[in-house]
C-alpha cells in the first residue's frame, strides 16, 4: 500500500510519488524525449521525421530523408547531449537513425 502523504505536500511532490509508486517513469521519459525533439529540432527536420522512439537509453528516429539522416549522423553526440539537457536529465546514451 502506499504512504499517504501530510496535507502540507506540494503538487509537484505529490505527482512525483504517483509517478514512482506506479513505475510511469519510462513512459514519461519517451513522451519527453519525443516532445524535446520536436521542439529542439524545428520544422525543417520535423516535416522528414515520421517516428521518434526510446527504447531503453537509445532514442531511435526513423527519418524519410537520407540526405537529412547523413547530416544528422554526423551530429549524433551534440543531439544526445541537446536532449538531455532539455529534459534534465541522461536518458539518451546513443541515437540510431534509420
Amino acid at each position: 500500500m502506499a504512504k499517504r502523504l501530510s496535507n502540507e505536500s506540494s503538487i509537484a511532490d505529490v505527482l512525483k510519488q504517483f509517478i514512482e509508486v506506479n513505475k510511469l517513469q519510462n513512459g514519461m521519459d519517451r513522451i519527453n524525449v519525443q516532445e524535446a525533439w520536436k521542439a529542439l529540432m524545428g520544422n525543417g527536420v520535423n516535416s522528414y521525421t515520421k517516428e521518434v522512439v526510446l527504447k531503453g537509453s537509445t532514442l531511435y528516429v526513423s527519418l524519410t530523408s537520407a540526405v537529412l539522416r547523413e547530416e544528422l549522423s554526423y551530429g549524433k553526440q551534440k543531439i544526445i547531449k541537446m536532449i538531455n539537457e532539455e529534459i534534465g536529465k541522461e536518458v539518451i546514451k546513443e541515437v540510431v537513425l534509420r
